[in-house]
């Protein structure tokens, strides 16, 4: 599908493999026509804040092709030339700038429309000066510069307290008590998109998301590899969620289209709860590995309930079996790994 094509009206057949990384863009920048549709109903322009990290690039690239004749802008430090140079030729507009210098942030066009993916996490534990900086004070310089946009802000379910794996999930009406510095400071990411919603009326959603999968990281990724490589699998979390990836930029972007003021956060995540165990032995299968493993499943994990979420957008288009067939195909192939572990074993929240 090209960039003026009209959207089906869901993602469209998916493939037994992922050939190449142009098919796996493809595919994580699909939208499907209730994307379109929704943020067709929108008024004004769409900006992407914090587009160059992983997620970012496929979600401004999924809004463009979604809404063809709507301006899409995609902002970042671009300290890589490679990733502004994939949004330019996607026809994503760009501008290169530091979001926390406020000369900088004042001078970024007033879209109507805003999806904030900036943040701090990996390296967090050695630095909690910039982690508080890039995830508590940056979004107050944002919702205190966009006061009639929408904004749809990417957070994390690591601000929940642990919940028993037998719970189905946190629900967002489980308050946050988040374990660790860096999950304290997406609690105040969410904080200050809440005062200033409170303040000035902007409607919006925190975007509580575990755990995004692309073929080149996320969990079954992480476990893939260690899998291939024979390195033991760590059980202490032993249950997860998760979502493939262009199923979470759909929802996100969709977000806008229900936005609440004030902002309230929508869980983003897969339906089911599953055993880390589960996954290894179904990925080892795939790859001919017995997976080993080390420790035992705790009874309780960071696990999301997203059933609010499904009445909104309805179930992910991606299952759980073909994201495992692409991963699992993918790391025996030895295609390109961006080699960022989530660390979804972490129970500290030092990362």
């Amino acid at each position: 599908m090209t960039a003026i094509e009209a959207p089906d009206s869901k993602v469209g057949a998916l493939p037994n493999t992922v050939a190449d990384i142009e098919t796996l863009e493809e595919l994580l920048s699909r939208p499907d026509a209730a994307t379109a549709r929704d943020l067709e109903a929108l008024d004004g322009d769409i900006m992407v804040l914090g587009v160059a990290g992983k997620v970012g690039p496929s979600l401004a690239r999924m809004a463009r092709r979604a809404v063809p004749g709507r301006r899409v802008i995609g902002v970042a430090r671009f300290s890589d030339p490679a990733s502004r140079a994939v949004l330019d030729a996607a026809d994503v507009e760009t501008i290169k700038a530091d979001l926390l210098d406020r000369a900088a942030l004042a001078k970024l066009p007033q879209a109507k429309n805003i999806v904030f993916m900036a943040g701090h996490k990996f390296g967090s534990s050695g630095n909690q000066g910039l982690t508080w900086a890039m995830n508590a004070y940056l979004p107050g310089l944002v919702a205190e510069a966009f006061p009639n946009a929408r904004i749809s802000a990417f957070s994390t379910g690591c601000v929940y307290p642990f919940v028993p794996v037998t719970s189905g999930g946190a629900t967002e009406a489980l308050a946050p008590d988040a374990p660790g510095e860096y999950a304290q400071s997406c609690v105040g990411r969410e904080r200050m998109f809440q005062h200033f919603s409170n303040v000035h009326g902007t409607p919006g959603r925190l975007i509580r998301l575990n755990y995004a999968i692309d073929l080149r990281y996320g969990v079954l990724h992480d476990l893939a590899s260690a899998i291939k490589a024979g390195r033991a699998i760590d059980l202490g979390t032993g249950h997860v969620n998760v979502i493939w990836q262009g199923d979470a930029n759909r929802y996100a972007l969709r977000a806008l289209a229900h936005a609440t003021t004030p902002t309230a956060p929508l869980n983003v995540s897969g339906p089911e709860t599953l055993s880390v165990a589960w996954l290894a032995t179904e990925l080892g299968a795939r790859l001919g590995r017995e997976p080993a493993f080390t420790g035992t499943p705790s009874p309780d994990a960071w696990l999301n309930n997203s059933a609010h979420a499904f009445s909104l957008f309805g179930y992910p288009e991606v299952p759980l079996a073909t994201m495992m067939d692409w991963v699992a195909d993918w790391v025996a192939r030895d295609m390109p790994s961006l080699d960022k572990p989530t660390k979804f074993e972490r129970r500290d929240g030092r990362y």
